[in-house]
């Protein structure tokens, strides 16, 4: 039986204090309000007679609970339905699903304005128009966008411009170039066209192309140009009536490396090393003059300067409408009697005549560049053409599938002349190979 609290603190106060030894006062808590009346406890009530446990269901599976302490039981596999079985393959009596086919917008025969949606927000201008019309051709979206057919809320639009949702789109009357299928005789013109093209080729697998182009051959069609790159691919579309894409371009009057996709699969992989910078251009070119440094970099802002004849990259102010970075390296690799200079050069940003501009604004013109040289009271020494003295020379790029492309193309016939009569050595070291990048 349980003690009694009084009969605690009696042992207490004789075990601690001794018998009659003062005791301290308690502690309010272990105080009961009705001590001294402290009544009999009521006897405990009976407990209620057990009932008779109801029999256990029979459990199955999952259904019955885990032991205590233990492993759960182990899962009893529950019967599967027998697979259905499919019915025969009869080809005689198979009727194949309907496919949806969403079909294409036609091309538009009049002007017409689009809106741009939500899913095509953030496309470049050329893929808008490439996925609506299917089957338009790059050179002739390039050509539209170069007459300023093609407009985006009333102005100009680039080809490599973002759209944004909601913009309009003027849109003028297209056409389809005539589909040609490779595999079929080539007419007498195609067989030279096509042995022009076997002529520049100077590095060619089943994906990569690199030409070697001529100085005064366009890349691409514009207003009165008939004879182009892009134009001459025409002969080598293959059986699929695929033709071989230009990766990036040259000035007309650039000669040198042009890359060319032979494949959609290389188009895709070759046009992100370009965006990701991972391809590696060098260009020689003849200037007027000396640079001092010999050694620099080029770092400014170019906008496009459209006028009725022809248009010119200016350089610009940061903020300035339209104005893009663009950054140079150059090296003097030889000069001659300190009047010319043999410069190697390295882009780093991609832009409309960047190199062109770049010397011009250094007060170091390209020899014969019609457009930005612009020196007064300046002769050519004799027996210079006056043609652009710019070669694409070498072009470093990863393959689409493993390892590099590294393609050199040689001095064309004007500038191999130039380099004769200056006593300039073509075979000498190239100091911008080693140039850093960003």
């Amino acid at each position: 039986m349980r003690p009694s609290r009084n009969r605690i603190d009696a042992a207490l106060e004789r075990s601690e204090w001794g018998e009659g030894a003062p005791r301290e006062p308690r502690d309010a808590r272990f105080e009961s309000p009705d001590r001294g009346a402290r009544s009999e406890r009521p006897a405990r009530t009976a407990r209620p007679e057990r009932t008779e446990r109801p029999q256990r269901t029979e459990r199955f599976g999952n259904d019955r609970p885990p032991s205590r302490g233990g492993r759960p039981p182990a899962r009893v596999p529950r019967e599967r339905e027998p697979k259905r079985e499919r019915p025969p393959y009869d080809p005689e009596t198979f009727v194949p699903e309907p496919k949806v086919v969403v079909p294409k917008a036609p091309l538009p025969t009049a002007v017409e304005m689009a809106v741009v949606t939500a899913d095509e927000a953030g496309m470049r201008v050329d893929r808008f128009l490439e996925a609506r019309f299917e089957g338009l051709s790059f050179s002739h979206i390039q050509r539209i966008v170069r007459k300023g057919e093609l407009r985006v809320n009333g102005k100009r639009a680039d080809s490599k411009d973002r759209l944004e949702e909601g913009q309009t789109v003027r849109i003028p009357p297209l056409k389809l170039d005539t589909p040609k299928v490779g595999g079929g005789e080539l007419s007498e013109a195609a067989q030279k066209t096509l042995a022009a093209l076997k002529e520049m080729i100077i590095f060619e697998d089943a994906d990569v192309m690199v030409l070697n182009k001529p100085a005064g051959l366009a890349v691409q069609g514009g207003s009165g140009t008939v004879r182009h790159v892009d134009g001459m691919l025409e002969v080598m579309r293959d059986a699929k009536g695929q033709k071989p894409r230009l990766v990036h371009r040259l000035d007309k009057d650039t000669a040198g490396c042009l890359l060319i996709a032979k494949t959609r699969f290389a188009a895709t992989k070759l046009t992100g090393s370009f965006r990701e910078r991972s391809a590696r251009k060098i260009y020689w070119a003849l200037v007027a003059g000396v640079p001092k440094p010999k050694q620099g970099r080029i770092s400014t802002y170019l906008a496009k300067e459209e006028n009725e004849e022809d248009t010119i990259m200016r350089v610009a102010q940061h903020g300035d409408e339209g104005a893009s970075h663009a950054v140079t390296y150059y090296a003097v690799v030889e000069t001659s009697a300190q009047k010319l200079a043999w410069v190697s050069l390295k882009p780093v940003t991609g832009r409309t005549h960047r190199l062109r501009a770049h010397m011009a604004h250094i007060d170091h013109a390209i020899i014969g560049d019609p457009k930005y040289f612009n020196k007064e009271n300046w002769r050519l020494p004799g027996g210079i053409q006056k043609k652009l003295h710019l070669l694409a020379r070498r072009i470093v790029v990863p393959h689409p599938r493993g390892g590099t492309i590294d393609a050199t193309a040689p001095l064309p016939p004007h500038m191999l002349q130039s380099w004769n009569l200056l006593g300039l050595e073509a075979d000498r070291f190239d100091p911008i190979e080693n140039a850093p990048e960003e």
